[in-house]
């Protein structure tokens, strides 16, 4: 019989964070022989929800894949690396970056050798200021024998709640690369009321349909900031416009949903923020993806960071799946 229907196959995770990837890898049917992450809640995060996954609490640059004959024979090298150095946010220093972890990829490209590679990052990546960055990406693994593609997706064509754009980056053998085929959107993201509006109602506020029918577009990008700046708000100001105009308080991450006593009155306070809800880390999770029973460990600062920051189950898996499709029809 074929490798397809007797071996699982098996992945390893760089910059797990709070595993939106590592879910989607799962979901479409990788084994985590690794999971690699510095942030000490990140991986408590991981070891909850999953305690029989194997959790690395390191500093990617100082691990050394030639130790561990667990990742010989990898099939896939996944992650999410640092996307502060092509933001604005970040300033945009790119390779410049002390932050910039894309030459650990083709650092451990070259040490493992996997049939296969999936980089997560923002989309600013693909930009012209950027091309010495991804060009170099490319022909690093070009020279280790992968044929690679960058492609922009939207999470919102993947059923997930919010516009998010990411740029991925696959990378596979010619033998696999030729079997492989991007995926294609299959839905638009229900809205921001009809996701949160059972979430809202859960301690009796009486105005949660009301709340609901204005919530009645998708989310903006969730943003999670970084270990040295950012994270305790839903985003820059222009943001927070538009969750002021779904009837959110942008300005804070809430601690409960509303009670029974609370009033939603916009137009409350210098700044019109004061009489609108404000989104908790499990809410901000389900417009993530994530499904509801998935538990985040740490602060609430350190919570908000690990879901904002994360790659959307939904769309790991889309992506992944197409992978794990051609790893198998050239088994």
């Amino acid at each position: 019989m074929s490798r397809s229907s007797l071996t699982p196959l098996r992945s390893m995770e760089i910059c797990a964070g709070g595993g939106g990837q590592a879910l989607g890898l799962e979901r479409a049917g990788f084994e985590h022989a690794l999971l690699i992450e510095r942030n000490p809640a990140a991986c408590a995060t991981l070891r909850t929800n999953r305690p029989s996954w194997h959790v690395l609490e390191e500093d990617l640059r100082e691990f050394r894949p030639e130790a561990s004959s667990d990742l010989w024979e990898l099939d896939l090298l996944a992650g999410g690396v640092p996307c502060t150095p092509f933001t604005i946010a970040g300033l945009q220093r790119g390779d410049q970056d002390d932050r910039d972890l894309f030459p650990e990829v083709t650092r451990l490209a070259e040490a493992l050798l996997p049939r296969a590679i999936m980089i997560e990052n923002v989309a600013n990546l693909l930009q012209r200021e950027f091309e010495v960055v991804h060009e170099r990406v490319r022909k690093e693994l070009d020279r280790l024998g992968y044929r690679v593609e960058w492609k922009l997706l939207d999470a919102q064509n993947f059923g997930v709640p919010q516009r998010r754009v990411r740029s991925i980056l696959v990378a596979l053998r010619p033998e696999n690369h030729k079997h492989f085929q991007w995926p294609i959107g299959f839905s638009k993201g229900q809205t921001v009321g009809q996701v949160l509006l059972d979430s809202m109602a859960s301690r009796g506020w009486p105005q949660a349909d009301e709340w609901a029918a204005g919530a009645n577009e998708i989310a903006p990008t969730v943003v999670g900031g970084s270990e040295r700046r950012g994270g305790g708000d839903l985003g820059p100001t222009r943001t927070k416009r538009i969750w002021r105009r779904l009837g959110v308080n942008g300005n804070s991450i809430g601690n409960e949903v509303p009670g029974p006593d609370f009033v939603m009155r916009d137009g409350v306070g210098q700044n019109g923020w004061e009489g609108l809800p404000m989104l908790t880390v499990p809410q901000v999770a389900l417009l993530q993806g994530f499904p509801p029973e998935w538990e985040f460990i740490g602060r609430k600062t350190a919570r908000y960071r690990q879901v904002g920051n994360a790659f959307p189950p939904p769309v790991a898996a889309a992506v992944a799946e197409q992978i794990a499709a051609a790893l198998r029809a050239a088994s």
